[in-house]
C-alpha cells in the first residue's frame, strides 16, 4: 500500500511539474490587465432585472447551440447598465462570431462589445 500511494505521488508530482513548465498554460498578463479595472469581469455584472436576464437569455443561447464547443460556452457574459461584454477563449473565428450573432439575438437592442479571443495554436 505504502508503494502505491509513493507511486501516485510521484506520477502526481512529475504532472504538475510538466504544466508547470509549459508557457501557454501561464495567464499572468491576463490576471493582471484582469485586476486593473480596466476589464469587465464577473463581479461588474449588475443586478438590475434586466441586465441579469439579458446574460441569462445570451447564457442559454450559448449553452444550447450544439454547434460550439466547451471553451466558446464558457465565455464570460457581463451585462451592465445595457451593455453586453463578452469575454474569454474561443477556438476560432466562427466560434466568436456565432456567439456575438447570438448574444445580439437574444439581448434585443443591447450593445455588444466583443471582446472575445481567438486561441492562437503553439
Amino acid at each position: 500500500m505504502k508503494q502505491i500511494t509513493i507511486s501516485i505521488f510521484c506520477i502526481s508530482l512529475f504532472a504538475l511539474s510538466a504544466l508547470a513548465q509549459d508557457p501557454a498554460a501561464d495567464n499572468t498578463r491576463k490576471n493582471e490587465r484582469d485586476r486593473s479595472g480596466e476589464t469587465a469581469t464577473s463581479g461588474d455584472q449588475s443586478n438590475n432585472q434586466e441586465d441579469v436576464k439579458i446574460t441569462a437569455a445570451i447564457r442559454r443561447a450559448v449553452v444550447g447551440d450544439k454547434s460550439l464547443s466547451m471553451t466558446a460556452k464558457n465565455v464570460k457574459i457581463i451585462t451592465a447598465n445595457g451593455t453586453v461584454t463578452l469575454r474569454g477563449p474561443v477556438n476560432n473565428d466562427a466560434e466568436r462570431t456565432k456567439i456575438a450573432e447570438l448574444a445580439q439575438s437574444a439581448a434585443g437592442g443591447a450593445k455588444i462589445d466583443n471582446q472575445l479571443e481567438v486561441k492562437t495554436s503553439n
